[in-house]
């Protein structure tokens, strides 16, 4: 049986933390911090049983912070140029280390990791990280790397604005100018020549809305002679960045979720993938894509196993759960992304997006039961979940830099309460959750149990029952959502209902549907509905006509067998 990729996406910075201060624009000393060591055992076993396959540990690799190490050797960073006091997991200070704020004893950082990843291998799972490709903090220089490694930029020539072996883009003869209020005198930030900012910002004065804190790494395209391309001979950045992915691969990480992959010419995946993976062949890579135009170009010729499904699946899920898409625009998702729909990452949350239950988002964890059924269910692809989704957490916190955005900042010293809570100081367990969140977990660990389960939704084909619903009286097209799964031997039929009353619902089943599935419904026995695990009742006509009740922002899972 094929196993459904479930991810877990979580920043130990945050996850472990149970020091519930929270003062905004806290420092490490003031607010806390998580640890690798966090990721004990018994947490890692409590992962494992929710069903997760492999964990995104977020925010890994040593990143620009305002927090001062210089006493252990780590170059302190000018605070005009980090994002919060934590700073961003994507401005990477060091691509051959792990940040120090995670470690017991920073002098053994990389050494906890390895434990870690470790760890996570023995409880059964898998581990994925950040591998950020486009760009560096400004301030980059690795202390960490291998003898004979040149850092980025050593050997580049700064009078030039582009030169095919040179990491960095460059304005010659001009200095950064940050057009937001700026230490001054002795205390300035000095970056002379500038170089470009790495939100594709070719200017020595990026606003406070570019990646003012980061710079644009040379991939061999000139951006200043309409995007021509020198890819031969190798870049040199191209060579740089696959020693970092054989580092970290040679340390049993199992896959990178590489950062806005899509900023990076598709010739250099199609370059370097095959490279790494003759190391690990199961290595997976998750590209972070949003242009749609990009995908067919990112998954045959980039070589990437999984792309966000952001544009599409998650825009779409989002907007009916808020009421401003029918539930019939899911048919037009799949039917966009056709043959790359194995090839997609669906998800609800991530670190970028605003939690489901912010009063930004839905305002409630419940209300995207349905969405988050349809997401599981709807094909054989990964599944990824943000810490605290399961537990509703809402992101309405006023952190600091992240502010209140309805996000989990990524920027900022800080707990997470439901998280906290969850985690009870390592003991874990319901005990000290709401009602309401030990539902909404259990609603969770119940549909992913199915999801990897079920042949039928693991492995199996899939069929829109819409358009054969779309004049019927008794069903809401812009409510509800319904298609099959077929197994060789049983099918599914889930049925997810955005309404916020409870409906009763008829579903009618064309022939061709059992035709597609190659099963004779004279042959079904049986029924069950899998969340309740209570018997459906099925009537004489059935396979032309299903009558259903549906609860309000809910969503059913009937099986179906000749059993």
């Amino acid at each position: 049986m094929k196993e459904k990729l479930f991810i877990y996406q979580v920043l130990p910075r945050l996850f472990g933390n149970s020091k519930s201060v929270n003062k905004e624009n806290g420092t490490l000393e003031e607010n806390g911090t998580g640890k690798f060591s966090d990721f004990d055992n018994k947490a890692l076993k409590e992962i494992k049983k929710m069903g997760f396959t492999h964990i995104w540990y977020t925010g890994v690799l040593e990143h620009a912070s305002k927090t001062d190490y210089s006493a252990l050797g780590i170059p302190r960073d000018h605070p005009d140029v980090v994002k919060g006091n934590a700073g961003s997991p994507y401005a990477i200070r060091d691509y051959y280390d792990v940040s120090p704020d995670l470690a017991n004893a920073v002098e053994d950082r990389m050494k906890e990791f390895e434990e870690l990843v470790d760890r996570t291998h023995k409880n059964g799972m898998k581990v994925i990280i950040d591998f950020v490709p486009n760009h560096v903090a400004r301030q980059y220089h690795s202390d960490a790397k291998p003898k004979k490694v040149k850092d980025f930029g050593e050997d580049d020539n700064t009078t030039a604005s582009f030169e095919p072996d040179n990491n960095f883009y460059y304005i010659p003869n001009q200095r950064l100018e940050l057009q937001f209020p700026v230490q001054q005198g002795e205390n300035a930030y000095i970056e002379y020549p500038a170089k470009a900012t790495g939100n594709d910002c070719f200017s020595n004065r990026p606003s406070v809305n570019d990646w003012y804190e980061t710079v644009k790494l040379n991939y061999g395209v000139d951006y200043t002679n309409g995007r021509s391309s020198c890819f031969t001979p190798t870049p040199d950045t191209w060579l740089k960045m696959k020693d970092i992915l054989l580092y970290w691969t040679a340390k049993g990480v199992d896959g990178f979720r590489c950062d806005m992959a899509e900023m990076v010419p598709v010739e250099f995946w199609n370059w370097v993938i095959p490279k790494v993976k003759m190391k690990n062949k199961s290595l997976i890579f998750i590209a972070e894509v949003y242009n749609p135009s990009l995908y067919q170009n990112y998954v045959h010729w980039g070589l990437f196993d999984y792309l966000y499904d952001k544009v599409d699946l998650y825009d779409t899920l989002r907007d009916i759960t808020c009421g401003y898409k029918p539930a019939s625009d899911i048919t037009f998702c799949w039917q966009r992304i056709g043959e790359l729909q194995p090839k997609m990452l669906n998800f609800l949350e991530n670190h970028d997006e605003q939690r489901i239950a912010s009063d930004f988002f839905a305002g409630d964890a419940f209300k995207a039961i349905p969405a988050m059924i349809v997401a599981a269910t709807m094909n054989v692809n990964p599944v990824m979940i943000y810490f605290g989704q399961e537990l509703g957490e809402k992101g309405m916190d006023k952190e600091g830099f992240s502010g209140l955005d309805g996000r989990t900042t990524i920027f900022d010293y800080w707990s997470v309460e439901s998280v906290r809570n969850w985690r009870n100081n390592g003991a874990f367990g319901n005990s000290a959750l709401s009602k309401e969140q030990a539902d909404l977990r259990k609603f969770y660990i119940q549909l992913i149990a199915i999801a990897k389960e079920e042949e039928s939704i693991n492995s199996g084909k899939f069929f829109d029952l819409m358009y054969a619903n779309y004049e019927n009286p008794e069903f809401d097209a812009t409510k509800q959502y319904i298609f099959l799964r077929s197994g060789k031997k049983d099918f599914t039929l889930v049925v997810a209902n955005f309404d916020n009353e409870a409906r009763e619902i008829a579903v009618r089943i064309p022939s061709e549907a059992f035709d597609y599935m190659n099963i004779d419904p004279q042959r079904i026995r049986s029924a069950k509905e899998l969340f309740s695990k209570k018997n459906f009742i099925l009537s004489s006509r059935w396979d032309k006509v299903l009558y259903i009740h549906m609860e309000a922002c809910s969503g059913k899972i009937i099986k179906f067998s000749t059993t």
